[in-house]
């Protein structure tokens, strides 16, 4: 705290000291410096150019390449079958929102040291690649998309089975000067 001492002036009075909160004072000084770096950070953002894309003519300054999207494999798990082994998966193809293909087909589980492995299913998702994929060359660095659907008591060692069976077609890929070997999908999941 801040003291302040008022010296009397004359005729025998005693000096008056009295102590000044300084508390507020820094308190009111830390919210006006705060507010101004804030207000500061935003006046920059004011002067960020913005082009609105509203709906309308094309702009005759520029020449618009039209983006097709890139199919993706969708699998999705069903319901397994009774007996325990057999699972119905469907394996569909789209581009965007339309759908190029479509497959349903059942596969027998084989478990291979506490591991659930689909040969089938791998094989099966292998073909359509070859067919449907579109990233093959080695120097191209975008892998396809596969999207796992699957709901949430599906087991962990059956989704790792499927992503296992998904990570199946191989493909060349350039690292550097060497050309190794990887999956041609990046898996991602959707659950239902």
């Amino acid at each position: 705290m801040g003291g302040v001492s008022v010296e009397g002036g004359g005729g025998g009075k005693k000096s008056v000291n009295s102590e000044v909160n300084m508390v507020p004072m820094i308190d009111l000084l830390m919210c006006t410096i705060s507010f101004l770096l804030i207000t500061a950070v935003w006046s920059q953002m004011a002067r960020i150019n913005a082009d609105a894309q509203v709906p309308g003519p094309p702009r005759t300054d520029q020449q618009i390449d039209k983006v097709e999207p890139e199919p993706q494999l969708h699998v999705t798990l069903g319901p397994t079958q009774e007996g325990g082994k057999k699972r119905s998966f469907s394996l569909v193809w789209k581009a965007g929102g339309s759908q190029i293909k479509e497959e349903k087909i059942e596969v027998q589980a084989v478990e291979e040291k506490g591991t659930v492995k689909y040969p089938e299913l791998s094989a099966k998702i292998e073909s359509q690649w070859n067919e449907t994929g579109k990233h093959r060359e080695a120097s191209d660095k975008k892998f396809d998309q596969a999207v796992l659907h699957s709901d949430n008591t599906t087991p962990y060692s059956e989704l790792i089975g499927v992503i296992d069976a998904i990570y199946a077609p191989q493909r060349q890929y350039k690292v550097g000067e060497k050309t190794e070997k990887a999956s041609a999908f990046n898996v991602t999941f959707a659950m239902q």
